[in-house]
């Protein structure tokens, strides 16, 4: 591997070096820590930063948005504990992805810790295939995010339309004119983003203090202790036993949290990412689980008629919950409306992380049409090509449940497969290298580093066993679960992808050199 002597910098160029925003200087040029120059304008303070994380996560949102289909796994107390656990599990390996996130900075984030962790031998390959796989995980986090706003639009209509026959193109419709309302804001807005991103901090926390308030308050009778909190059996209707029913349901609750690596994608939009990353991974982890369990035992409680709720028209119950809760039409409407901004914003953040993937990938001549796809329009602050593709992609995705009624299902627990494997790719090599080859951020664990790594690992690996179980008793054709097939084809894509052009072509990240040889 090619070594490179350290240069002398400037005052100016230290301090942003110490920083995190630039490792060294070449040809005159301050080159960042993914081994590039900047090219996006570096916009977000950490307030920006932590909002970013919480819209993105936007988690009392997601665990309502997908109640349909943890009601099955043990009931209300099932979707409650299980939330537990996943935001357990999350945190864990949060604390590893901040570790890396504050010592490697780089927009490529999970692709770029996966090529240092390694060291040299290994880094090539293994950052090849953890960026490919975090990058279709957010792609399918995106269409299935997507989807849920789209039931939310059609069921604000369908409110005062109580006529209305809801039919999965409604929601197409729909989701074809949000992808592409979101496109056009996180291209010809982007510099707009960071104050979209405090508004959305306030949707999430004050629009969720509201509606837990008017959830707790409104309604006539609230549900029983017995049923929120127990009642597991009863209303396990999978078919599996209680614990097998239990720990594939934990998989709503990983939706609900698990983006911990959202905005390490932004770390060359942030003056001080060093710093500031940690601090937002912690805020998503803490502020996502609070407001989702509180908000998840306000719902539970104004429910008085479970029945209507599963059995609702469409396919989110949310809004019958909000009926009921509210016992009138407009009511519910406001709330719903919550969700839909809230989502929205969600939207915006969450193709920003997507675009930024494929573009990281695409500057170190990781994809197809990299030369395309590694541009970036300075003036919009935006990779345009990178972010545009994601949206063509997504407009397909979100066709898929024209014929399906679990694709929804397949694709968030993909989303969750597919990002934590590419977390085991970058976490479990520095556990192996005895954590040698990264070098100390801001937040670095020290010898607990190994514990955490090591349980982070474990525990990804367990629970994405169980999140590949069938969806319940008998299996059939049409309830089953496609979340390990889908791991495979992506992963047989990014092999066949890396034997096509990778193996002989792909350099690595220039970052790697910098950091393996100099341990800056």
């Amino acid at each position: 591997m090619e070594t490179h002597a350290p240069e002398k910098l400037s005052v100016e160029d230290e301090f942003a070096r110490r920083r995190g925003t630039i490792v060294s200087i070449e040809d005159g040029v301050a080159i960042n820590a993914s081994g590039h120059k900047d090219q996006l304008k570096r916009q977000y303070g950490l307030l920006g930063i932590c909002g970013l994380a919480l819209n993105i996560d936007n988690a009392w949102i997601a665990l309502g948005g997908s109640i349909t289909i943890a009601i099955a796994n043990g009931g209300p107390a099932g979707v409650l504990y299980e939330l537990i656990i996943a935001c357990s599990y999350y945190a864990v390996v949060a604390a590893s992805i901040a570790e890396l996130a504050s010592a490697i900075p780089s927009a490529g984030g999970v692709y770029h810790f996966a090529s240092v962790t390694p060291g040299v031998k290994w880094g090539r390959v293994l950052g090849f295939f953890a960026g490919s796989i975090n990058f279709f995980g957010w792609l399918f986090d995106f269409a299935s995010i997507t989807q849920i706003a789209s039931n939310v639009a059609v069921q604000l209509y369908a409110i005062f339309h109580p006529d209305l026959v809801i039919e999965p193109w409604h929601v197409y419709v729909a989701y074809i004119l949000i992808t592409w309302t979101i496109t056009s804001i996180c291209v010809f807005a982007n510099r707009s983003s960071p104050v979209l991103q405090h508004v959305g901090l306030v949707l999430v926390v004050v629009g969720g203090f509201v509606t837990i308030v008017v959830l707790a308050a409104t309604p006539d009778q609230h549900a029983s202790n017995t049923f929120v909190w127990g009642g597991f059996s009863e209303n396990n209707l999978t078919g599996w036993g209680d614990g097998v029913a239990f720990l594939t349901g934990v998989l709503n609750g990983a939706f609900t949290i698990g983006t911990v690596d959202a905005i390490t994608h932004l770390a060359e939009e942030l003056p001080n990412p060093r710093v500031d990353l940690p601090k937002g991974v912690l805020a998503q982890i803490v502020l996502g689980f609070l407001t989702a369990f509180t908000f998840g035992i306000a719902l539970f409680y104004s429910i008085s008629d479970l029945d209507a709720v599963v059995n609702s028209n469409g396919s989110f119950p949310l809004a019958e919950i909000y009926r009921q809760a509210t016992g009138t039409k407009g009511g519910a409407f406001c709330l719903l409306l919550i969700v839909l901004l809230s989502l929205l914003i969600c939207l915006v953040g969450t193709l920003l992380t997507c675009g930024r993937i494929w573009w990281s990938l695409a500057r170190d001549n990781a994809t197809p049409f990299s030369k395309v796809f590694s541009s970036v329009h300075e003036g919009f602050s935006c990779p345009i090509p990178a972010t545009l593709l994601c949206a063509i992609i997504s407009t397909g995705l979100g066709a898929i449940p024209l014929g399906s009624s679990v694709a929804f299902t397949d694709l968030a627990g993909s989303f969750i497969i597919l990002t934590s494997a590419s977390y085991v790719i970058a976490i479990l090599p520095n556990l192996l290298t005895g954590r040698k080859n990264v070098p100390k951020g801001w937040f670095h664990m020290g010898k607990a580093g190994f514990v955490v790594n090591a349980l982070g690992v474990i525990l990804i690996i367990f629970f994405d066993t169980f999140f590949c179980f069938p969806y319940g008793l008998p299996t059939t054709v049409q309830g089953m679960n496609y979340n390990s097939v889908i791991f495979v084809g992506v992963t047989a894509l990014t092999a066949i992808w890396w034997f096509i052009h990778g193996r002989r072509n792909y350099p690595g990240p220039k970052m790697s050199h910098i950091y393996v040889d100099h341990k800056v």
